[in-house]
């Protein structure tokens, strides 16, 4: 998180759903100011929106991200979506196909949040799992 003491050694990619942009549990959020929120207040690499993770194409792309993450031991994905145990079902052929770790997969559920309480939730999650180190020279 930026502003606190120490520094992470480890990368986050925060990957958002919005269930098609049509279930009622995410009314309250803004979609198109939400990925500025999040990479202007926690300390990620990118974030991204994308409407159906759980589909064809959400699944491509979250295979992409881990992908991309497999062999880098300091890499996590931080998914706001549906229930945190939903997530990890959706999810699992991914984690076998791509290798990456379930350790450093933080799953958030976000839905009936607003922006603000998305960021709160995400960045709750993340000082769970990770703590600050300083940095590597």
């Amino acid at each position: 998180m930026k502003g606190e003491a120490g520094f992470f050694l480890m990368r986050i990619k925060a990957v958002i759903c919005n269930c098609k942009g049509l279930s009622p549990s995410f009314k309250n959020s803004d979609m198109n100011t939400l990925p500025f929120d999040i990479e202007s207040d926690l300390d990620v690499d990118y974030a991204i929106v994308h409407p159906q993770l759980c589909g064809m194409g959400g699944n491509r792309v979250m295979e992409d991200a881990l992908r991309s993450a497999e062999d880098d031991p300091e890499t996590f994905v931080i998914v706001g979506a549906c229930e945190p145990d939903t997530q990890l079902k959706i999810f699992q052929k991914l984690f076998c196909k791509t290798g990456f770790s379930q350790d450093h997969f933080l799953p958030v559920d976000i839905r009936g949040a607003t922006n603000s309480e998305i960021l709160e939730r995400l960045g709750e999650k993340f000082r769970e799992r990770v703590q600050p180190r300083e940095r590597r020279h």
